[in-house]
């Protein structure tokens, strides 16, 4: 196997014995075999004239399928190989496989996963050389991340048919053999412009179901009582879980990601939503292993189970793991069943609560105040802190970052990343909070309309604002993020706490040349860089 395309790839140039997420080389295989196999059908369909909802979600599921942390399950995705071919064959007149079975019989997994053998970005690396097979794959993990995003926004039903026509091409000029580093680098910031608006689909779904986050203080320590945790990021899944655990005498917590859902009106007015248990995804197997109750796993993030929760954690969606129970249909009966039955919190935590829910409609409705107080020299500068938590040594940086930003600035975060500063006490500036969450990594939309808002009132760009970006980064929907922040000519950040291992010397040249990005230094160091 070769996989390199997480924050944590071994050494820092890529797994080969193991993914340092738990995902085996058998596992490794078949999501390439699945990804090449995706290309192949979204270049048919295209040549068919066929854009239809039900290729497009094959294809955006088969993307989100592979991102770092969502499925482990070889059975799962063998079954979803041969179920792509057979929708390539409906286009193609024949069988696509190249097993020689000549459509009589499938392949067995083992096959598919000697096939998928030829697959891994070593391939490409080999045939076009680090950088611009970096490139290629820097496309492919951005319209992965996109493709999470646009799942999300699908699920509460907001779809562009546009946005599915792209991904049909992008993965389909993945194809051309004949690619260049101007037609990869084109293609990545093409896959920035949609993202785009594959971000403000999700917006309009997340916001036009539940509401406008609001400021809302959450409670962070637990409360007597049965209990269920739910961490990923969907909140379908929370909310349909909220109504099936009504009246059951169980109290519902979120982790991770999903911490933002407190704040969705059309979620916090559950009362048995309690608050979050937790921190971010890495701490999970210890965290999942002292809480006393059902763990739902609803999108990316699950890591290997222990043995001493495997009985009472649950996956649904695209999420899954060998071993654990997968809901399907959202029937929650299980989780509750297994809830129920474990012990539940035995007694109240000392209470403590934490501020979340400034996404942009609150943001922007003391938009005024804040252009004041900015006026007025009371607020100097603000940082943007936001992006993906992991486990590996450096990401210390972002909360000494924050701990040292100067109390005549702001910071914004958004992300699991968040979880390195979020309990500590900032203050406020004439009763602007100095730490504003923005939400979810789903949420940095909200971030960059709050930007772009900023800009027109004070009649510049955002290159133009007292903003620094300062962010980590993790998986493939960091990746998009970063692509899109690209597209929209954000100049100057800093990124950690190491830069891709898919971004070569010379594709890093370039983006220092035309974008300014930089790999974080010291907290101290970039302070003063950023504020002279």
């Amino acid at each position: 196997m070769f996989c390199y395309q997480c924050e944590q790839a071994a050494k820092g140039t890529g797994c080969t014995a193991m993914g340092v997420c738990g995902k085996d080389p058998r596992t490794a295989a078949l999501q390439d075999l699945l990804l090449y196999e995706t290309m192949v059908l979204s270049k048919a369909a295209l040549e068919s004239g066929d854009n239809s909802d039900e290729v497009s979600k094959m294809v955006i599921e088969n993307l989100f399928t592979t991102v770092t942390n969502v499925n482990f399950d070889p059975e799962t995705l063998a079954d979803l190989v041969r179920n792509t071919r057979k929708a390539t064959d409906e286009f193609e007149g024949g069988c696509s496989c190249c097993c020689g079975c000549g459509g009589s019989e499938e392949p067995t997994t083992e096959e598919l996963v000697e096939e998928g053998k030829d697959y891994s970005p070593q391939a490409d690396i080999d045939k076009y050389g680090a950088d611009l097979g970096g490139l290629k794959w820097l496309a492919v993990y951005g319209l992965k991340g996109m493709a999470a995003y646009a799942d999300h926004a699908w699920i509460l039903g907001q779809k562009d048919r546009e946005v599915n026509k792209f991904f049909l091409e992008a993965m389909s000029e993945l194809l051309n053999e004949d690619i260049t580093v101007d037609s990869m680098l084109a293609l990545n910031l093409k896959i920035g412009e949609v993202n785009l608006r594959v971000m403000e689909l999700l917006d309009a779904a997340n916001t036009g179901t539940y509401g406008h986050p609001e400021p809302t203080m959450v409670r962070v320590t637990p409360v007597k009582g049965k209990a269920i945790l739910v961490s990923g990021h969907d909140l379908g899944d929370l909310e349909e879980l909220l109504k099936q655990t009504e009246g059951k005498g169980i109290n519902v917590y979120t982790h991770g990601e999903m911490l933002p859902c407190n704040a969705y009106p059309g979620l916090k007015k559950y009362p048995h939503l309690v608050g979050n248990y937790g921190g971010a995804w890495q701490d999970q197997q210890k965290e999942f292993d002292e809480f006393p109750g059902a763990i739902l796993m609803t999108t990316n993030c699950i890591q290997k189970p222990r043995e001493s929760y495997m009985a009472r954690i649950f996956t649904c969606g695209l999420v899954q793991w060998p071993g654990a129970v997968h809901v399907e249909d959202r029937d929650f009966a299980p989780v509750i069943k297994a809830a129920l039955e474990a012990p539940g919190f035995a007694e109240d935590a000392p209470e403590k609560r934490i501020m979340i829910g400034f996404a942009r409609n609150s943001v922007l409705g003391a938009a005024g105040k804040v252009v004041e107080l900015v006026n007025e020299g009371k607020i100097r500068h603000f940082f943007l802190i936001g992006g993906c938590d992991g486990a590996k040594s450096g990401r210390n940086y972002y909360t000494e970052f924050a701990e040292k930003a100067p109390k005549d600035t702001v910071i914004l975060t958004l992300a699991c990343g968040k979880y390195r500063f979020n309990k500590h006490e900032f203050g406020d500036i004439e009763g602007i909070p100095r730490l504003l969450d923005c939400g979810q990594c789903n949420d940095a939309y909200s971030a960059i309309k709050i930007a772009v808002a900023l800009a027109d009132v004070f009649k510049t760009d955002v290159n133009g604002l007292p903003l620094s970006l300062i962010l980590s980064w993790y998986e493939q929907k960091a990746v998009c993020i970063l692509l899109t922040l690209l597209h929209l000519g954000i100049k100057d950040i800093r990124l950690g706490p190491t830069l891709p291992a898919f971004i070569g010397p010379a594709v890093l040249d370039v983006l220092v040349q035309n974008f300014g990005i930089k790999p974080i230094g010291t907290a101290e160091g970039d302070l003063k860089a950023i504020l002279g």
